[in-house]
């Protein structure tokens, strides 16, 4: 048997996982300076919930795992942690309100495949329900660039509000039955070109091809956001999503106005977001890092009556992001988490006394567990990059000492245990 994983899934040995997990542990810890909550849903979702209309719509369904279990109940992969989370508040209608939370999951799209798109991937989510104001999107916004400035990436913000794209099509004569059809179209702009765009909104809407040139072009409107805000609003009118783009743009420095930035999924009612790598074009990189927006009837159609949950998210690409701090990062990733191994020379009561020492305040250790000789076991810790060595002998025992060794600069110290863990502790406990 030849064996292979399943198409558009990855393995990660431990130098690929590590980065991950760095970046999970560093939006991990901004989401929660940012008074977000930790909640878990299954991957298993009922396919009545995926395929409602209330969730992610038609062209998402396309790419929806689905599966029976043996009692023949029709299942789903999740395709977003969105859809869960809007069942989840559906189901627990006694949340205090405003309710910040979030999400770091696998999700599933049988879609095509490209560098920074697999069919298997992270989503890492956070989400504000109970919100209606600008402020919530100003708290999400600003919790993205401490994200990227803290994982030291350099992107663009781009943001939208789907009333602004709905006045706009509107504008053009797309008949009120093919708006949604519309959107979806256009969405495609960055990744089928123009004339492609433009070939099927003519097909599709049944507007001229005067029309859909006339749209495309104040879609792709350049210049300043007050330029853009100017030339949108010259064109449609005063307009509620405007208005809050505006606002957002000088509550928060930095963003981008986008008017053709649409973000496929039906569900979104207000703001859009999206945020791309800055230099992304130089090395491949062309897939959103990270993406969102206002859904504020999702949840309510969920439950039903007359009840309201205005609700907006935001969601990082792991998978894109770890590919592409692999592509920018100067420096190589250690292929160890290990901070010390420790070699002891017929003496393993000691070594693992000093092993549990070392263990116990804090330090990542291995120690020889084959009765290795010291050259294969220094040889070992060198093709581990594991940073230090810590020698225990006969000759280190009767001095009550241990032999410290950088394996980066080959110095070695003779140290009390005391003080080697002293060194290790300020060296490697950030």
């Amino acid at each position: 048997m030849k064996l292979n994983r399943a198409k558009g899934t990855r393995d990660f040995l431990p130098e690929e996982k590590i980065v991950r997990n760095t970046v999970v542990d560093t939006m991990r810890k901004t989401f929660e300076q940012y008074g977000f909550n930790p909640l878990e849903t299954p991957v298993l979702e009922r396919i009545d919930v995926l395929s409602s209309k209330y969730a992610g719509g038609a062209e998402i369904l396309k790419e929806t795992f689905q599966l029976q279990d043996q009692g023949k109940r029709d299942l789903g992969l999740r395709y977003d942690l969105t859809v869960p989370f809007a069942r989840i508040i559906a189901m627990n209608k006694g949340l205090r309100m405003p309710y910040k939370r979030y999400a770091i999951g696998r999700v599933f799209r049988d879609g095509p495949l490209k560098l920074g798109r697999y069919r298997e991937f992270w989503q890492c989510d956070v989400d504000i329900v109970g919100c209606t104001t600008v402020a919530a999107e100003t708290e999400l916004l600003t919790l993205a660039q401490d994200v990227f400035k803290a994982l030291a990436m350099d992107v663009v913000l781009t943001v939208n509000d789907r009333r602004v794209i709905d006045a706009i099509i509107t504008q053009s004569g797309v008949p009120n039955n093919k708006q949604t059809e519309a959107i979806l179209i256009v969405d495609k702009l960055d990744k089928v070109g123009e004339a492609a765009v433009q070939k099927e909104l003519c097909d599709t809407t049944g507007i001229s091809s005067r029309q859909c040139k006339e749209l495309l072009m104040l879609l792709q409107t350049k210049g300043t956001n007050d330029v853009l805000f100017s030339t949108i609003k010259e064109a449609i009118g005063d307009n509620e999503g405007l208005t809050a783009l505006q606002q957002l743009c000088t509550d928060v420095e930095g963003l981008v106005f986008s008017p053709a930035l649409a973000r496929g999924l039906t569900y979104y009612t207000g703001s859009v977001y999206e945020a791309f790598l800055t230099d992304g074009k130089k090395i491949g990189i062309t897939s959103s890092l990270a993406g969102g927006g206002r859904y504020d009837q999702m949840i309510g159609d969920f439950i039903g009556g007359k009840d309201t949950y205005p609700a907006l998210g935001l969601s990082f690409g792991l998978d894109v992001i770890t590919d592409a701090l692999k592509l920018i990062q100067a420096t190589p990733v250690r292929p160890t988490v290990v901070d010390v191994y420790v070699i002891g020379i017929n003496c393993f009561d000691q070594t693992r006394q000093l092993v549990t020492k070392l263990r116990a305040g804090g330090l990542k250790v291995d120690t020889d567990l084959l009765d290795r000789g010291l050259g294969k076991n220094m040889n070992y810790a060198s093709k581990a990059g594991i940073p230090y060595v810590v020698l225990l002998g006969e000759q280190e025992i009767n001095q009550k000492k241990v032999r410290l060794k950088n394996m980066e600069t080959g110095d070695e110290q003779l140290l009390t245990e005391n003080e080697c863990f002293t060194l290790l502790e300020k060296a490697l406990i950030r």
